[in-house]
């Protein structure tokens, strides 16, 4: 893995953990303040949804074939499957970060439920 891919990938991981993922203040720090994303239940979550009591699912998800997309010199795509520990499920997901001037921040996420590993 080049040092971009590894950046980056330590990100996606820090958003996953169940620490991260019922702060505000933690998720704050890792979604850019255009954030949007079409969540696997179908809904458009945006970053204004952060800002209250709004926390997110806790359980223990693992990242499964992780790659990385340049778009440009301050943008990358990410596109990965996650595995809920806790209830099985697989979803395909995909995001895009942009650096900013505090560094690289998530600026949109798409996950989609899939009933098998596709990414092989």
């Amino acid at each position: 893995m080049d040092k971009l891919t590894e950046e980056i990938y330590a990100l996606e991981c820090s958003h996953l953990q169940p620490e991260v993922r019922v702060s505000i203040e933690k998720l704050g720090d890792v979604l850019d303040d255009e954030f949007f994303e079409f969540g696997s239940s179908g809904g458009i979550i945006k970053r204004s949804h952060y800002d209250g009591d709004h926390a997110l699912n806790p359980a223990p998800m693992e990242i499964k074939d992780f790659a990385l997309h340049e778009l440009g010199p301050a943008a990358v795509l990410t596109t990965y499957q996650i595995h809920n520990r806790q209830t099985g499920k697989l979803t395909n997901r995909s995001s895009v970060w942009k650096k900013r001037r505090n560094g690289w921040k998530l600026f949109f996420h798409q996950g989609t439920v899939s009933t098998e590993e596709v990414f092989q």
